[in-house]
């Protein structure tokens, strides 16, 4: 199920590591030989608003931004962001999502409702590979991992070969290194064993 990708959004909200995830994305095409760009919105990040990061990758990249309807992948840390940004994944693309779902500021507030079916809204766009990422965080003993759990995940569905992975890692990551490669690795074996 390997497959060639050179456009990719992440998108979130504030306090779930998409940037985090992003740079780790970009480091391991920057391994593997490839130019690279990216960017980031963050909106209203902090106030657990919405967040997406662009990763672009080929021979020669000379910008960041991945324009509606051309991604190769979406990959999503939250079923609504997934729904949010899906115009920018093509028709034949990929979406990686997280099963998580956090209802944001309108719907806690009663204004609008968390809507229902998300998978298959997302099905009829594009081919979707949902990740129990919080589920498998939570297992590990900490929440905060879901990033590296989509990496994880990411990553079994990509060319890159592992080693490159774990070289950005060690490169991005800052803080508790073991337990972010445990949950690379159980969310990459979460896609191989699906």
């Amino acid at each position: 199920m390997e497959r060639r990708a050179d456009n990719f959004v992440l998108v979130g909200v504030g306090g779930q590591g998409v940037v985090l995830a992003a740079s780790l994305l970009a480091r391991a095409f920057l391994e593997a030989g490839f130019d690279v760009k990216q960017s980031e919105v963050h909106g209203m990040a902090q106030r657990g608003g919405s967040v997406q990061s662009f990763v672009r990758r080929g021979e020669t990249v000379r910008s960041p931004v991945v324009e509606p309807g051309s991604a190769d992948v979406l990959v999503a840390f939250e079923e609504l962001e997934a729904l949010r940004y899906v115009e920018f994944v093509r028709k034949d693309g990929l979406i990686v999502v997280s099963r998580d779902q956090i209802p944001p500021l309108s719907v806690t507030a009663g204004k609008y409702v968390y809507p229902e079916d998300v998978l298959p809204k997302l099905r009829k766009r594009a081919q979707v590979i949902p990740v129990d990422a919080r589920e498998i965080s939570e297992d590990l003993g900490n929440v905060r991992m879901v990033n590296t759990v989509m990496m994880g995940a990411l990553s079994a569905l990509l060319e890159l070969h592992e080693e490159v992975w774990y070289a950005a890692l060690r490169s991005s990551v800052k803080y508790a290194l073991d337990l972010n490669v445990k949950a690379f690795r159980a969310g990459r074996g979460s896609v191989l064993a699906g």
